[in-house]
């Protein structure tokens, strides 16, 4: 009988059960949104200021804080979850994903705990730094899980789901810190910081209804169990044929990986055809934490208008504001590349975009008059628009495309290392920019932009040329892909062989013909794979 091709674009509905589980496991992406909110807007709050600031007469407010202990307290938890990222591989090859969001759900509770208990500098530090360590296995893990488990056309969806969830935390971390920051006590900050402990608990229990990922369970050699927990993701979505196809297919593609590779360490990720796919989810790690400039402004957007003469009561509104356009912006990208274009298209939009605003608030704060009406109401409106168009565009694409990108057999190294640089990069950034910002250091404020807006244009550049299109591929194709070393140009046209030969395979057509052919084609194939190179 004649097998459908798998999938067939069933709808998010259709999917409704592994689309639930995908937003359970990528809600571990909440804590990261509502630590960068509450950190970022803790600095401005009196409360706060009071007990580990100190008083200025004219900074507007009244208080202000020491540049090292700003630096520490948003750079140690990026530092914390570039140590996590790094060893996530090895962790993820013996234990999996699941044991690994278990882990990081103690570490952020503890981490916590601590910075909640206490008014020592020293111990703050501890806390945000063991809070980092489980960010970073949270985000790691969670990406991993939800590119593994989602249907091929649905995976940029489920996958960009922790974009949203980011956002999410940073919407209720700025309503809650709105609500505190009349408070002027030590209230002020803990009740903002008590709601990053709801998030481990929540995500710790809900994992008991998670299956593990089926890919890792399959490359573990749990060949049944892998099947079962795609046939609890997949549920209803597919007839028993086209599970059963997808399932071949999975299987085949990672023995493929197996017979071509052999060995799973993290020094692999760097041989052969896995050289290019580490180095282009690097670049483009690379690209969204530190070129777009998102961590320049993501932050400290709260302590910039405020040093830069924006009323404390209204800087917190707009950072309302900001925050809830963000997440209306993050579901239309999300739209966007379920309909209307893919991941290389929108990926360039964005770039172009945050050039632009880039440059308009550093040409605004070059030509306006500083804490003049002009000068805070185009500050206002180009933090506004760059948010927006980051959450549209660069946001939702980067995790789609750096977890996608990267072999079945080696996710967890390389993607474990796509997130260390990405946070070694958030935190070079967060680290430099007080000293750019800040009136007794370079005071350069709003001119930052014009570095942000050159290397949003070279990322623009880096898009066109070396991003691949992906969309609608399986994860077992884009192996394919890259082990016959295809064009980036070509990814979106080029016809893979996979899938007919699974269908060969479950029709049972095992004629002379066919392994001839097969037995050409495997020993044509390293001459065939420099000719599409070229």
């Amino acid at each position: 009988m004649p097998f459908p091709p798998p999938l067939a674009l069933s709808s998010l509905w259709a999917n409704r059960k592994c689309l639930a589980i995908c937003c359970l496991v990528s809600m571990a992406n909440l804590e990261f949104g509502l630590d960068s909110g509450v950190i970022g807007t803790l600095q401005a709050i009196p409360g706060f200021l009071m007990v580990f600031g100190y008083t200025n007469p004219f900074i507007p407010g009244g208080y202000g804080l020491n540049s090292t202990f700003q630096q520490l307290i948003t750079s140690l938890p990026i530092l914390g979850a570039l140590v996590s990222s790094l060893v996530a591989g090895a962790f993820s090859t013996h234990l999996g994903r699941r044991v690994g969001l278990w882990v990081a759900c103690a570490l952020a509770a503890v981490g916590v705990a601590l910075q909640m208990a206490t008014d020592d500098k020293g111990t703050i530090y501890v806390g945000r730094f063991v809070l980092g360590l489980g960010n970073g296995f949270l985000q790691t893990f969670s990406n991993i899980y939800c590119a593994e488990a989602a249907p091929a056309h649905l995976r940029a969806i489920m996958v960009g789901l922790s974009t949203e969830w980011i956002l999410v935390g940073t919407v209720v971390s700025a309503v809650i810190t709105n609500a505190t920051q009349v408070r002027f006590d030590k209230t002020s900050y803990q009740i903002p910081l008590g709601t990053l402990l709801i998030l481990p608990v929540v995500l710790a229990a809900g994992l008991l209804l998670v299956p593990e990922s089926p890919r890792y369970l399959i490359a573990a050699g749990r060949l049944q169990a892998g099947r079962r927990a795609l046939e609890r993701l997949r549920d209803t979505s597919l007839t028993a044929d086209e599970l059963e196809l997808e399932y071949v297919e999975i299987v085949k593609g990672i023995e493929e990986e197996k017979r071509v590779a052999g060995t799973v360490g993290p020094l692999d990720i760097f041989r052969g055809t896995d050289r290019r796919r580490t180095l282009l989810s690097l670049g483009t790690a690379a690209v969204d934490s530190g070129a777009s400039g998102a961590w320049f402004l993501i932050p400290y957007s709260t302590y910039f208008m405020i040093i830069s003469g924006v009323p404390v009561n209204d800087v917190f509104h707009y950072f309302v504001i900001n925050t809830c356009t963000g997440l209306v912006m993050c579901n239309a990208g999300l739209f966007a590349l379920r309909h209307v274009c893919g991941r290389r298209t929108l990926l360039m939009i964005g770039a172009a975009l945050n050039a632009a605003f880039m440059l308009g608030l550093a040409v605004s704060a070059t030509v306006t008059t500083a804490f003049s009406e002009p000068a805070r109401t185009s500050l206002v409106t180009f933090v506004a628009l760059f948010l927006v168009s980051y959450s549209f565009a660069t946001g939702v694409v980067t995790r789609p495309v750096t977890t996608e990108i990267v072999s079945t057999r080696l996710r967890a190294w390389s993607f474990g290392l796509t997130q260390g640089v990405s946070q070694l990069i958030i935190w070079l950034v967060s680290f430099c920019t007080p000293y750019f910002i800040n009136p007794e250091h370079m005071h350069w404020g709003g001119k930052y932009g014009y570095i942000f807006f050159a290397s949003s244009l070279i990322s623009l550049v880096w898009y066109y040329f070396f991003i691949p299109e992906m969309k609608g591929r399986t994860l077992e194709e884009i192996d394919e892909l890259f082990e016959k070393h295809v064009a980036t140009k070509d990814f979106s046209t080029f016809k893979t062989a996979i899938r007919d030969q699974v269908l060969r395979n479950m029709r049972g057509d095992d004629s002379e013909t066919t392994k001839e052919k097969s037995a050409v084609d495997s020993r044509n194939r390293g001459t065939r794979v420099l000719v599409i190179g070229h």
